[in-house]
């Protein structure tokens, strides 16, 4: 399940062409639920890409740097030692 929150969000559709519409202020998050495929790739020289996919066919695609990379593989481990989640 692909969940997608706007805020500030309003454009105008002329002539099959979509402008936005007022200031240039909008911030979204994107969520992907119920992941059925998750991989990291090579993006570029100096990025990892990291993508999921739920059975729906949506996917999320994050490119980050390998000092996030590790932050996050490295929050990883340690959850494995203490939450319940990794039982």
């Amino acid at each position: 399940m692909l969940n997608l929150i706007v805020e500030d969000f309003m454009v105008e559709l002329k002539d099959g062409a979509i402008q936005n519409v007022g200031p240039s202020n909008k911030t979204a998050s994107a969520k992907l639920f119920d992941v059925e495929s998750a991989e990291a790739r090579e993006f570029g020289d100096k990025r990892v890409k990291i993508v999921c996919e739920d059975e729906e066919g949506n996917e999320v695609q994050v490119a980050l740097f390998p000092e996030e990379v590790r932050e996050i593989a490295a929050d990883i481990e340690a959850m494995e030692d203490d939450s319940p989640v990794f039982e």
